[in-house]
């Protein structure tokens, strides 16, 4: 019973959210909640949800100082070189500017950080994606899946996750899967420049095209509807600039823990450019409504996992499929790994599968004589579309930035995401990174 709670309990969720029933951030509180007490639980629910917003807290205070740091230097003028340059390079063509956003995305990705990957490639990107009337979905599709090409990284999550579980180097795993990593990515332009062809269409039969005058960078940058040009700082550039930098080196050398660095970053740039007080209370409110959303998102994701994990749900889910697979396909276990990897990774957090479910498998293909290094392998096929899981945090961020719905992206960005999952799998075959059989 409570293994067909928890499918259903999941179903119904991304069913509303897709749906545009209920939004996002009811769909996670009062689903499972429901679903909860329909299983039986009832005093038990308060603890659960504080434990699952316990755990998340750390990236939803994270988050909640990103979007006001970086929203702060995008007011303060840091990014408009940025997309000075850009405009420059992509012109008002709407393929160069999809695929522009994928390689900008792959490119500052390699922090490993989906974060600060979406607030960069928003504030260069989006003024072109409003001006030219392209699309944002399309800017957020390719955004995303250059970050989950990219979260294979050792320094991503993922990787070191299944290599702690199964004792290896995260070196080592990711060196394995590089191959499968780099198809990933030419897979990613290959979706961009496809889009990017569509938008070209598409934006060519509108009934009234944007004149080529309107487009210029300087009109870009001031007509920005969410600037305010008393806020711009052009004489302190190279202190945000060095901040920046300060601040992204930092999170790749892991100093401090991230919420901390982004709190100290803020109110570091906050003194800088603003040390009157009136100013900023006026940089706090302009991005208040928008921290305050995306956090409150992710608070409420907690509440989800919470319960998810609290219930048993997950275990329950876990159980379920390893009691399905019978032993005359244990030989086919890495492929199996593979596969169970999409939906798993998706329904369940990244700590529930790589530490829950990942050394059961492990375990049982060892028996089928198959390597723990090679199911390790066959894992991370599913973070090509981990990504769009209503249980990332981030994701919210990125709808947020493309001022989109969730079920939007959700439904706009799968399939491609899809074959993304696919184009790894072949590619872990043909590499010989895992085999179809013992």
């Amino acid at each position: 019973m409570l293994t067909f709670l928890a499918y259903a309990m999941v179903a119904t969720f991304i069913t509303l959210i897709m749906t545009k029933r209920v939004s996002a951030l009811v769909g996670l509180v009062l689903v499972p909640l429901a679903f909860a007490l329909m299983a039986g639980f009832t005093t038990e629910l308060g603890p659960m949800m504080l434990e699952g917003v316990r755990d998340i807290a750390p990236t939803g205070i994270m988050l909640l100082f990103a979007i006001l740091y970086f929203g702060l230097m995008i007011d303060a003028g840091l990014f408009d070189p940025l997309v000075t340059r850009i405009v420059k390079l992509v012109g008002n063509d709407p393929f160069k500017i999809v695929f522009g956003t994928a390689v900008l995305a792959m490119l500052i990705s390699l922090d490993g950080d989906g974060s600060t990957t979406y607030m960069i490639t928003a504030a260069a990107m989006f003024p072109l994606y409003r001006h030219l009337r392209l699309d944002t979905r399309k800017m957020a599709c390719v955004t995303v899946m250059a970050g989950m090409a990219a979260n294979l990284l050792p320094w991503g999550g993922p990787t070191a996750r299944a290599a702690a579980v199964l004792n290896m180097q995260a070196a080592d795993l990711y060196l394995s899967v590089l191959p499968a990593q780099i198809m990933c990515f030419a897979w990613v332009l290959g979706v961009a420049a496809i889009l990017g062809l569509r938008e070209r269409q598409r934006v060519a039969n509108l009934p009234e095209p944007v004149a080529d005058e309107q487009l210029s960078p300087k009109v870009l940058v001031a007509e920005d509807n969410a600037r305010d040009p008393d806020a711009l700082r052009p004489k302190l550039f190279v202190v945000n600039l060095a901040l920046t930098v300060a601040l992204l080196a930092a999170l790749i050398a892991n100093t401090l823990p991230l919420p901390v660095l982004f709190i100290v970053a803020y109110a570091t740039a906050l003194l800088i450019n603003y040390p009157s007080l009136a100013e900023q209370r006026r940089r706090l409110a302009a991005h208040a409504g928008n921290a305050l959303a995306v956090s409150g998102l992710v608070f409420a994701a907690g509440t989800f996992t919470g319960i998810l994990s609290g219930t048993g749900m997950v275990d329950a889910m876990t159980a379920s499929i390893v009691q399905v697979i019978p032993p005359e396909l244990g030989r086919y276990m890495a492929p199996i790994t593979a596969v169970l990897s999409i939906p798993f990774t998706f329904l369940v957090s990244n700590d529930a599968f790589y530490f829950g479910m990942l050394p059961i498998l492990a375990n049982t293909a060892e028996s089928y004589g198959i390597s723990k290094e090679v199911i390790g392998r066959a894992s991370l096929v599913g973070q090509q579309f981990h990504l769009l899981s209503p249980l990332v945090p981030s994701t919210y961020l990125l709808v947020g930035l493309a001022r989109i719905e969730f079920g939007e992206l959700l439904r706009f960005a799968s399939p491609w995401a899809l074959g993304t999952c696919v184009v790894m799998f072949l590619s872990c075959l043909v590499f010989g990174i895992f085999p179809w059989a013992a």
